[in-house]
Parts: structure tokens; sequence; C-alpha cells
């Protein structure tokens, strides 16, 4: 006997957030091997590179924001937090929505100092502003790699709970 059950679809947002995230931190990679020397050019695409991160990273949160209030909100959680695997709303869920609001500010602060000081940064100067840029595009990578990881958990902890609840 076949038993067929209800599949919902999954919404295409959370993909197409998770998608813009993704090469939002692949571009924060970008910016971070074109500040390990850079010149007149490696410091003009660092800037459009970080501008374009920025860009992904306030795609990626307004789309996140639709899909959390119109399905993650009412249909996910809760049923996550029915399942055996609670903390993952609790902990992860939670961790990740104020982790990832600074993304965009961590991108824009990053972007605003390569407009800044691009012309110093291609003459080899502001050794200081450089080392900043390194810093700030390696903590997004850092963080945006851990907002993926607990983006895992979280869809683990609502499969184990669909499993559960048969």
């Amino acid at each position: 006997m076949l038993i067929i059950k209800e599949v919902k679809m999954v919404s295409p947002l959370v993909g197409l957030h998770a998608f813009l995230g993704e090469i939002g931190i692949v571009l924060f990679i970008w910016v971070f091997v074109e500040m390990l020397s850079p010149n007149k050019e490696r410091a003009i695409r660092a800037k459009k590179v970080a501008c374009w991160g920025l860009l992904m990273f306030v795609l990626s949160w307004i789309v996140g924001g639709i899909y959390y209030v119109n399905t993650y909100g009412p249909d996910i959680k809760p049923k996550i937090k029915a399942g055996p695997q609670k903390w993952a709303h609790g902990i992860f869920m939670e961790t990740k929505e104020h982790i990832f609001l600074f993304l965009p500010f961590l991108a824009f602060v990053t972007f605003f100092m390569l407009n800044n000081f691009e012309k110093d940064l291609s003459k080899g100067k502001r050794e200081d502003v450089r080392k900043g840029v390194l810093l700030l595009s390696g903590l997004i990578v850092a963080l945006g790699f851990l907002i993926a990881l607990m983006g895992y958990l979280i869809s683990s902890g609502f499969r184990t709970a669909l499993e559960v609840m048969g």
C-alpha cells in the first residue's frame, strides 16, 4: 500500500536568501585577496567588489526577512519547536538572526573604507586601513560561513521534526 504524505513546497525565497548571502561571502573573499597586496587596479577592483558584496547582503537581508515573516515564522518555526531538536530554533536561529543583522553594516564599513582610502591603498600607504579591510572582510567571511552552518542545522531540525511528526 502506497502512503502519500502531504508535502508542502519549500519556498524559493529560502534558496534565494542563501544564494545571495553565499555570493556576498565569495565577494568578500575576493576583497580579502585583493587587499593582500594592493595596487591601483586591485584597490579599484576591491571597492567595486565590496559594493556588490554589500548589495548581495542587503538583498539577502530583505529576502530573508520576507521569508521569515511569511513562511518561517508561521509554518517552520512551530514545527521545529514541537520537534525533538527545539534547540535548532532556540539557539541557532536566534543566533543567526542577530549575527546576520550585522553583516550588511560590516560590509558597508568595509566598502566605506575602500571608497575613502582607495588612492592611499593603491600607493601602498595607510597600512592601518589595509589591515582593517583585511580584518573586516575576513570577519565577514567567517561569520558568513558560520551563518551558513547554522542555516543547515536549522534545516536539519525542521527535517527531523517532520520525520517525527510523520
